[in-house]
Order: structure tokens, then C-alpha cells, then sequence
């Protein structure tokens, strides 16, 4: 029966990064995963380019750009670790990348490179990987460590990391271990659902959009109530059966069944004032002059719903103009659901912090760690769960006990 310092569950972002840190610490490591495909949701994030970490991340203020029961959870490994941090990382292994916007940052060639280099930080560490191996059962004995059945045979280890993530996008791999695991060892788990997710309506009430299907246009988005609004201004994608795009993504992990989302349209315009003047001053049709503010299907879509929008301009009442510009600039409507975790770019919810250490990661069951995706700490689009994923893995890799069975 083979002996290791740690068996860390995942050969994700977290997982690989973990193994790294706490090989390169002198610690025997192993990873295990069940998938033949190493990190595979970092080679397709980011369109292949893994938008690796967000320079406008404040650390200090984790509640920003982080969604959890308890946002503050993060602020401690997220201090310790910094983009900063990562992008020196990169540096070291002379990775390119640029920044997108609003401080995303991206592989200039292949997320293949970040990959690369995270496997080579574990050659760096002696760190073994079994894969594709998947876990069988594991148990602690009575001396506190712990025995793994694998596909490859029995295993112990003084400490196990659990780096699994979520639900997401399960044709990559993603299942529910992590949550049994914690549930075998009595944790407790805030309940999940989709987060960072297109948006779908009922057919019928979609159907007079759904020629609009590829149409993309900055919009602010926002839902909840005066208390708990949530806003977010990013470009919107229509669909042939709702809303995608980075405005509705980042929307969708604050939104919640049955309540409305509202859209302006025309974000950047005074769209009352911009359709008097054209009054007072064009005989072109509301549906052209409103082409000149949002893309013309989208105009030509939106005056076609009412009698009074095809007409002339001039020819329009006060009271049809303000009805059009007020239904642009809000237009409220009711998601009927999700594209669901086969398109979810993350999994909400998850293991409760509460049963965790924000210093080192490790459970109320000793010697028990969950990194990642996997606890109740979701990240917005634009980078920022990779930064959780490598902060939380660092905060766990340097405080896993040095001294093991494997001696």
C-alpha cells in the first residue's frame, strides 16, 4: 500500500496548482482524476485563451467581485495570493498575455500555455499523477489518516485536498464528489445551482425575438429588488431561446426564479431626448432614426410590436415616443429558467465555509482540505474564479503538514 504526504482529488486549476505549491514544500504528493484530459476547463475558457486572473480584484473587499454566505471567507487567501502573484508566475515561465478589458487578463497564444506551466510547477514539486483514476471510497482510520480505494489500489495519506469543483459543464467531467465527500464526513453544504448561465424564456413569449438570434449590443442589466439590486453594465447576446452574452452571465448568479430582469437597451443614450429632437428635425421613420441608437433587426424588431412606432417620426405623438423610449431603457421580462449546469460556467453554492478554515483550507474534519469550485465561494466572469481557485490552492499547499507517513 503506497504512502503519500497528500492525495489531492482534481487535476483542475486548483488541484494542479495545490500539487505544485506543496510538492515544491518537499511534501510526496499525488493527484488523482478520473478524466483521461488533464484541466480541461482551463483549455476551454476564456474562448482558449483562459482568462486566467483579474488585475481589479480588491482583496481586501472580497464582497465586490465574490458571491458566498459568508463573502469575507475569501479575504484572507486572496490577500496572501494576488494576481500579482500569478501574473509573476507567468512571467517566470515567460507565459504572454494581454488584458482584455476591465483588468481581465488572457493567454495571448493557447490556455495550453497556463497549462503547461502548471504541470511543469509539478514536475518542479517530484508531484505523481494518476490519471485517469477515480475514487472508489475513502475513509479515515483510527489514527487519523486516511485510506483511498483507487482503480490503480489502495493508498494512504496523512491528508486528503478535495480539488473536484462543481457541476458545471458535466461532458468535462464534472459530478457531485466533492459534495459526498463532505457529506460522508457530516459538513454541511450550502445548496447549488447554475451561476454564470444563459437565461431562457417560455418559446411562445420568446418568439418575436428569436429572429434576433446572434444579435450583440452593450446593455445594463440588472434584477432584485431597491435592497438587494444587483447592476452590471456588459455587452448582451440574444439567442434562439433567451439571453447569453457577458451582461447576462454575470446577471444569472444573482438572479432567482420567478423575479424579472431589466434591460436598457440604449445604456449611453437619452433615448427620450434623442427621439424628440429627431422629431422636431427629421421625416424619417421611427424605426431608421432608432437604428441610428441600437442595432437597426433590434429597431426594426421593437417598432414592429406597436402601430404607433411605424410612422414617420414627426408624425409620432409625444406619448408613443416616451412609451418607446421607456420600454428600450426598461424593458422588464421574467426568465422562465437556465441553459442549466451543461452550460453554467460555474456551480453557486457548495461546501459551507462555515465547516472551513479561511487560513489553510482545512475542514472541521482534521486533515480534510476542499479548494476551489467545489466550497460556496463563486467568483464573477472576467477571471476571477481562477484567482480563487489559485489563492485558495496556495493558502491549502503551504499549510499542509510537511511531516507524513511517507517519511
Amino acid at each position: 500500500m503506497e504512502n503519500f504526504d497528500v492525495v489531492i482529488v482534481g487535476g483542475g486549476a486548483a488541484g494542479l496548482f495545490c500539487a505544485g505549491v506543496a510538492g515544491q514544500r518537499g511534501l510526496k504528493v499525488l493527484v488523482l482524476d478520473h478524466s483521461d484530459k488533464v484541466a480541461e476547463k482551463i483549455r476551454i475558457s476564456g474562448g482558449g485563451r483562459a482568462n486566467f486572473t483579474n488585475r481589479d480584484l480588491d482583496p481586501h473587499a472580497p464582497h465586490k467581485h465574490f458571491i458566498s454566505q459568508n463573502p469575507n471567507f475569501c479575504r484572507s487567501a486572496l490577500s496572501r495570493y494576488t494576481p500579482a502573484d500569478f501574473v509573476a508566475l507567468m512571467q517566470r515561465y515567460q507565459v504572454a498575455f494581454h488584458e482584455k478589458h476591465k483588468g481581465q487578463l488572457f493567454c495571448d497564444r493557447s490556455a495550453d500555455d497556463l497549462i503547461q506551466m502548471l504541470l511543469r510547477e509539478c514536475e518542479a514539486g517530484g508531484v505523481q499523477r494518476w490519471q485517469p483514476c477515480g475514487v472508489q471510497a475513502l475513509r479515515v482510520t483510527g489514527d487519523g489518516t486516511y485510506q483511498i480505494d483507487t482503480e490503480r489500489g489502495t493508498l494512504t495519506s496523512r491528508s486528503v485536498v478535495i480539488a473536484t469543483g462543481g457541476l458545471s459543464i458535466p461532458k468535462i467531467g464534472a459530478t457531485d464528489f466533492g459534495y459526498r465527500v463532505a457529506k460522508q464526513f457530516g459538513l454541511r453544504l450550502v445548496e447549488t445551482r447554475p451561476g454564470l448561465v444563459p437565461l431562457t424564456f417560455d418559446s411562445e413569449a420568446w418568439s418575436a425575438y428569436a429572429p434576433l438570434s446572434g444579435l450583440s449590443l452593450p446593455v445594463r442589466i440588472e434584477t432584485g429588488d431597491k435592497k438587494n439590486r444587483m447592476a452590471f453594465t456588459e455587452d448582451l447576446l440574444l439567442t434562439h431561446r433567451g439571453l447569453s452574452g457577458p451582461a447576462v452571465l454575470q446577471i444569472s448568479s444573482y438572479w432567482r426564479e420567478n423575479t424579472p430582469i431589466r434591460l436598457n437597451l440604449a445604456p449611453e443614450t437619452d433615448l427620450h431626448a434623442a427621439l424628440a429632437r429627431a422629431k422636431a428635425t427629421s421625416r424619417k421613420l421611427i424605426a431608421n432614426e432608432l437604428a441610428a441608437l441600437v442595432p437597426s433587426r433590434l429597431a426594426d424588431a421593437w417598432v414592429a410590436q406597436d402601430a404607433d412606432w411605424q410612422r414617420p417620426v414627426c408624425d409620432a405623438t409625444d406619448k408613443a415616443l416616451t412609451r418607446l423610449s421607456e420600454r428600450l431603457s426598461r424593458w422588464e421580462l421574467t426568465p422562465t429558467g437556465t441553459e442549466g449546469y451543461k452550460k453554467a460556467e460555474v456551480t453557486l453554492g457548495g461546501v459551507d465555509t462555515r465547516d472551513l478554515s479561511s487560513q489553510t483550507m482545512e475542514s472541521k474534519q482534521p486533515g480534510l482540505y476542499f479548494i476551489g469550485e467545489v466550497m460556496d465561494v463563486t467568483g464573477w466572469l472576467g477571471g476571477y474564479n481562477f484567482q480563487w481557485a489559485w489563492a485558495s490552492a496556495h493558502a491549502c499547499g503551504q499549510a499542509l503538514p510537511a511531516r507524513g507517513l511517507s517519511g
